[in-house]
């Protein structure tokens, strides 16, 4: 049977004039279910009603938010399997990465159930004799919140779990690529026991729903998950209203890994694999410049091809498949407009980038690794988004580190060595927000902070306590007794 879904507003589930088919990437024949897309007015009612559910749910005990998201967090783990599918099903990752980041979204909930508890201020003594000084921090408001398609469940609830354990209310927009996974999550917090208008999920186009949220002066605050064309506007937008928003976003990457002379093979082949092509390649980490030495580099790029040639490309849910489709048309154009982009800036395509066709019609592709790639071509400089990496040859360790650097982008770096000395200059040197010694660049934990610098992010990081950075407000209060 065909799903056919609703949004919540209000503590309601609400039917839409308008919907959109829900396709499986790996079976385009296969329709995942109808999902509503929201008009304006139907942002502005779910805006409403989180400004109203408010001050009631900011002023709630820390008990009751901590059972609430308990439940959030336990009901996802306990049908990670079912959500997981559904997740693969949409999006076209492989069943283990869409149960893997089930769990995952399941405990970033429980952790910040547990940091509801550990919500603490200062009380230090005043410059002025007789007079008490408290720190405390303080729930913003009403939060908007847009994620994208590429992790469904992870990235929606490293937004909604925090936004909510910290006492604010949400108006969620899910990418309109993958209502199904959202809107499963959503039927979970709306059975929590969460108070009407607490959280509201609405279902959308960007340039309808998400409008309607950066236009509406009962936003307090945006975190985007996305394009950096669209970030750069929501920026600008939420500086230019009145009263301002705050904004949090996270924005894309070119994310270098070096490999030098002294890394052992297998290590740095492993980790180039599942960096540059696991998720297909979609991931904001992704591995796309694969920046080698030259003592290193032919066995390198030998070793990789080889390795390559053992990927199994199939439907998401098959087991024993390595790699899913892309996960629509249109992304799938625009990787292979890179391939043709990369062959006629001088690049070699030494391995991949074919379309497969397989048992089932869907968007599938062979990963490529183009050589001979310098740092000035585009397919070295712009995010493609897709399992697409180049490999660019260096003569040591501070050229590549130079070439690392030499990027728009300052979200995962990481490099593979078995130098102590080398590895901890990188670290200290690299231009990312974050890096990974002998680690693919993809692949985060949940309890520390995630984001970067230059065009990647823009605001305070996301995950970990150091959320209680964008969904908090710090307030100073003096007493004379």
């Amino acid at each position: 049977m065909t799903i056919h879904a609703k949004n919540f507003i209000a503590g309601e589930w609400v039917e839409s004039k308008d919907h959109t088919q829900d396709l499986n990437p790996s079976n385009t024949k296969d329709v995942v279910g109808e999902y509503p897309r929201a008009s304006a007015v139907d942002a502005e009612r779910a805006i409403a009603a989180a400004k109203a559910a408010f001050p009631a749910w900011s002023r709630s005990s820390i008990q009751e938010r901590h059972d609430i998201l308990k439940r959030i967090g336990d009901e996802i783990l306990a049908r990670k399997d079912e959500l997981g599918k559904m997740l693969s099903r949409e999006e076209g990752k492989t069943l283990v990465e869409g149960v893997g980041e089930t769990v995952r979204a399941a405990q970033i909930f429980l952790f910040f159930s547990g940091e509801v508890l550990r919500l603490a201020g200062e009380k230090i003594p005043s410059t002025r004799p007789g007079v008490d000084v408290e720190i405390t921090r303080e729930p913003l408001g009403v939060i908007g919140i847009i994620t994208p398609w590429n992790f469904p469940i992870a990235i929606p609830a490293w937004k909604i779990a925090p936004a909510l354990a910290y006492g604010n209310c949400v108006v969620f927009k899910p990418a309109d690529l993958v209502p199904g996974t959202a809107h499963a999550l959503s039927e979970i917090i709306a059975k929590a026991g969460m108070p009407a208008g607490v959280f509201n999920l609405v279902m959308g186009r960007g340039s309808v729903v998400g409008e309607a949220m950066l236009k509406s002066k009962d936003i307090t605050a945006i975190s985007f998950t996305g394009s950096v064309a669209t970030g750069r506007k929501i920026a600008a937008t939420c500086v230019e209203s009145s009263p301002m928003k705050k904004v949090q976003l996270e924005m894309g990457g070119k994310n270098p890994l070096v490999v030098l002379d002294d890394a052992d093979l297998k290590t740095a082949v492993e980790a180039s694999v599942n960096g540059a092509f696991f998720s297909t390649g979609q991931r904001c980490t992704a591995s796309s410049r694969l920046i080698v030495t030259k003592g290193i580099h032919d066995k390198f790029v030998d070793a990789l091809a080889e390795r390559m040639k053992t990927l199994v490309i199939d439907d998401a849910l098959k087991a024993g498949t390595h790699i899913g489709p892309v996960v629509d048309q249109s992304q799938l154009d625009q990787n292979l407009s890179y391939l043709k982009i990369g062959q006629d800036e001088g690049a070699k395509l030494k391995a991949g980038g074919e379309l497969l066709n397989r048992n089932t019609p869907g968007f599938y592709m062979a990963p490529a690794l183009f050589t001979g790639v310098n740092n000035k071509m585009r397919v070295a400089r712009e995010e493609i988004f897709g399992p697409v990496a180049t490999v660019i040859a260096a003569k040591d360790y501070e050229e590549a580190l130079s070439i690392a650097n030499d990027t728009d982008f300052g979200l995962s770096s990481g490099i593979c060595t078995t130098s102590l000395k080398h590895a901890s200059h990188f670290k200290r040197n690299s231009e990312a927000g974050m890096v990974m010694v002998n680690l693919p660049t993809a692949g985060v934990d949940y309890h520390v902070p995630f984001g970067g610098r230059k065009g990647s992010s823009y605001g305070p990081r996301e995950q970990g306590r150091y959320a209680q950075e964008m969904y908090t407000v710090v307030k100073t209060a003096y007493t004379l007794p």
